[in-house]
């Protein structure tokens, strides 16, 4: 239920950085939403908010786009009469590479940068692993083998057996009712993909990058991450092929966002201490990832999808903290609450 929850208010959320754009940049410019199914599903969301919870995307949204304004003149200056177009993509997209959730493009140049809403968490791309899928093949383009198809092949198709018998007496078997799942699934079906994955690293080259640039997405990107507890918006600038920060005209951005330094070995692959369900991947460069394996349905199914996160990335990424509240917005709120304790 929490995670349906995330990502009805991440899709919110995009649509709240969609309308803050439009409203902090119109002054500037024309701008433009393009209709789409996913904006009309964005917006739905959105208005289905109560009050409290659109107010706090709203606030979310704007401090995002202050950070990014200042990165981005492109945005502000279109050294013309090209309007700016905003949209948001399908899911489809993040399947195919580019985990970029709202597009700013200006058509005439072809200039456009992406940003990958997160409403208060920093997860980057969902993979899963089953008996049909190749994670070598689709993550770092290295076909996995057969040694590992062996070991993996069997627990899926045990998995398949119980799920189709289950389903056809009428009871779909649930994972709380598997024994001892990790023992028997989770922790085999690891070992594996670790043993497949160094193996893969020991005979081809440039593996620990190939796999941050498929965790990441082909496109350079803004990460914008809410954080509502604190009252503050993350944006963290991904820059990996060099597209961001752009110039335009004569105008430039206040700051300069580096590129990523990218990993050329990895140090580590391991369960993570204590766990029977989580990996451990660390990398040079300050790259380390932890990816959880678990069950996305209730339902006994023959695949489990990763849970991915970033534990740490680069010292030279581009990141900032923007409050939501202005100064002045601060003191008014700090002035209300203490009226209201002293009226008690």
């Amino acid at each position: 239920m929490a995670s349906g929850i995330q990502t009805k208010n991440g899709k919110a959320f995009e649509y709240a950085c969609v309308v803050a754009l439009k409203e902090e940049l119109a002054t500037f410019g024309r701008v433009e939403i393009e209709e789409s199914s996913p904006l009309n599903t964005a917006r739905d969301l959105y208005e289905n908010l109560d009050a409290e919870m659109r107010e706090a995307l709203d606030k979310a949204a704007k401090a995002a786009i202050r950070i990014i304004n200042r990165l981005e003149p492109q945005l502000w200056n279109a050294n013309g009469d090209e309007p700016l177009y905003l949209s948001i993509q399908p899911d489809a997209a993040g399947i195919k590479g580019d985990v970029r959730d709202v597009i700013c493009l200006r058509k005439q140049n072809g200039w456009e940068i992406g940003l990958s809403c997160k409403h208060n968490h920093h997860a980057v791309k969902h993979s899963r692993l089953s008996d049909t899928i190749d994670f070598g093949k689709e993550w770092v383009d290295v076909p996995c083998s057969m040694e590992y198809f062996d070991v993996v092949v069997p627990l899926f198709t045990e998995l398949r057996k119980y799920r189709d018998e289950s389903k056809e007496n009428g009871n779909p078997m649930l994972w709380e009712d598997v024994q001892d799942k990790a023992n028997r699934y989770y922790k085999p079906i690891l070992s594996a993909f670790m043993k497949e994955l160094r193996k893969i690293d020991r005979n081809h080259e440039r593996i620990p990058e190939r796999l941050i640039h498929y965790l990441l997405g082909r496109n350079d990107f803004y990460k914008v991450i809410t954080d509502d507890k604190n009252r503050t918006t993350r944006v963290e600038a991904i820059n990996i092929t060099g597209t961001l920060n752009a110039e335009s005209g004569t105008d430039k951005a206040v700051t300069k966002v580096p590129l990523l330094k990218m990993p050329t070995k990895f140090y580590h692959i391991d369960f993570k201490e204590g766990s029977d369900n989580t990996v451990e991947v660390v990398c040079d460069e300050g790259w380390q990832i932890s990816m959880r394996i678990h069950n996305a349905s209730s339902r006994v199914e023959p695949s489990l999808k990763f849970d991915v996160q970033l534990i740490s990335v680069p010292s030279s990424v581009y990141a900032q903290v923007e409050p939501w509240d202005t100064n002045d917005e601060k003191m008014a709120r700090r002035v209300s609450e203490y009226a209201k304790r002293i009226m008690k």
